[in-house]
């Protein structure tokens, strides 16, 4: 998916004295914009097409210069500051316009830099058709005809190229064909004139009795809106994870490296925060024994607060489970269906399209309470929700598979599950062999992540949810203070 940029910055706090160097730039690493004289409020015309990838983290890095000889390469340029964001931060802003402080010089402001994206259009429009057949033609020796349509695309070089067939009416001169949509790229790659059909038999008579154009959505235009990715972690607490203590536990705290828990969290979680403004995300724990008197628990909060489990930002989530790990009793069993049940209620609350949860469950063990947990993905299924389960450890987790909808749809006392929501995936299979825990993290990421937005887009599809307008495009100050030379 392809994005356009529009960078612009605005320089603040910069020595008077030295205002009438004549050009002021941005540089980053993916290109550099033009150079614009003569102004502490550059707008910036030209843009760069990156891919955006929902599932990777994608690091941008913005400096901001000012020459005093322009030239190639410049004979000189002064630093004034610099910006780091990644791509999801830009697309996960309100109207994909992010506002970042420059940065890099002590005890000096240097202003901000405003970066704004947007969705290239490539042919996005559909069309929705319907046909009818009247007194056809009879083929047929021992009764009427079975007629349908093919549509054909006109190539530049005079061939044809299928693009639809309808389906076959049988024994009827007078057929109606069922509606059916088709992209508009491959129906005409957008030349309306260059649409023709084929009747087979041959026609007296065919009437189009709809043609409907419709724009294809997509997830950008309702993060684009404002909805919002609300992320909840869930971890597994049961005694087979191994005493935490010691270094052959899949909770050990190591001073040199992160557990595989550790690891799963952060990988999923840097990416998903860039879609959540306020930064506030719910952090539980399940199958262990609380403090003060022992009671089992598989709905707790990490932060020890039942009434607040939020945690700020992924590094406040890692310090709660830490704190947990010093705090509760490692025990069992590994019930599932309590926490998705926790995030399921506040998506049922919550169904105009503003916004989504994604549910983290992180476990090292085989489920115990597989009918509930069938049960309470199914209930989920219609909800704004998608659930990503990671494996850790060595055990196997042949039985996880079935909740992964993929193949089998998921279903519970005869009742399926409307979509599929659920991605699990074990840890060990995205490990680094030489050791690269950095390398291993993005492979995970990548993978539990790729199907989110196309889960997300069924759900809004399937209620008829439209994406809410993007807010006004920024206008630069209408009197930018100039420079004199």
């Amino acid at each position: 998916m392809n994005n356009t940029f529009l960078n612009m910055a605005s320089i603040g706090d910069f020595d008077p004295l030295n205002a009438s160097i004549p050009a002021t730039k941005v540089e980053i690493t993916y290109g550099r914009t033009e150079v614009i004289d003569n102004t502490l409020n550059p707008d910036f015309v030209r843009k760069f097409m990156l891919d955006y990838f929902f599932e990777e983290r994608q690091n941008l890095r913005f400096d901001l210069f000012i020459l005093f000889c322009v030239g190639s390469p410049p004979i000189s340029q002064d630093f004034l500051g610099q910006a780091c964001c990644t791509l999801g931060e830009v697309v996960g802003s309100v109207g994909s316009r992010l506002e970042k402080p420059l940065g890099g010089i002590q005890g000096k402001k240097c202003g901000t830099i405003i970066v704004k994206a947007e969705e290239l259009n490539n042919c996005r429009e559909s069309v929705m058709m319907q046909f009818c057949g009247n007194k056809l033609d009879k083929k047929d020796f021992f009764g009427k005809s079975d007629p349908f349509l093919v549509f054909y695309r006109s190539n530049e070089d005079g061939t044809f190229t299928i693009c639809h067939k309808t389906e076959v009416v049988k024994n009827t001169l007078n057929p109606v064909w069922q509606a059916f949509k088709i992209p508009v790229r491959a129906l005409c790659n957008g030349d309306y004139d260059s649409i023709s059909f084929v009747l087979l038999p041959n026609a007296s008579q065919v009437t189009l009795l709809s043609f409907l154009v419709d724009i294809e959505v997509t997830f950008l235009d309702y993060i684009k809106g404002g909805t919002q990715i609300n992320f909840t972690v869930a971890i597994d607490f049961t005694a087979s994870n191994g005493n935490p203590a010691q270094p052959t536990s899949l909770h050990y705290m190591s001073p040199y490296q992160l557990n595989a828990y550790a690891m799963a969290l952060k990988a999923v979680g840097e990416i998903i925060q860039d879609y959540d403004s306020d930064k506030m995300f719910p952090a539980l724990g399940f199958g262990a024994k609380l403090p003060p008197d022992g009671r089992v628990s598989h709905e707790f909060a990490l932060n020890g607060n039942p009434q607040n489990p939020y945690c700020t930002g992924i590094d406040g989530v890692m310090e709660a489970y830490y704190q947990s790990l010093k705090s509760v009793q490692l025990y069992g069993p590994t019930n599932f269906s309590p926490v998705i049940n926790h995030v399921a209620r506040y998506a049922a609350s919550v169904k105009d399209g503003s916004q989504y949860f994604v549910l983290l469950i992180i476990t090292d063990g085989v489920i115990s309470d597989m009918a509930q947990t069938k049960e309470s993905i199914v209930n989920a299924a219609s909800l704004p929700m998608s659930i990503i389960i990671v494996g850790v450890g060595p055990a196997e987790f042949d039985a996880m598979v079935e909740l992964d909808g993929d193949e089998v749809r998921i279903s519970s006392r005869g009742r399926f599950a409307e979509r599929d929501i659920v991605q699990f995936v074990p840890f060990r299979d995205y490990i680094d062999r030489t050791g690269n825990h950095i390398l291993s993290m993005a492979r995970l990421a990548k993978d539990v992540l790729a199907e989110i937005p196309d889960q997300f887009l069924s759900y809004m599809r399937t209620r008829g949810i439209k994406p809410s307008p993007a807010p006004p495009p920024y206008s630069p100050p209408s009197q930018p203070i100039q420079t004199q030379i």
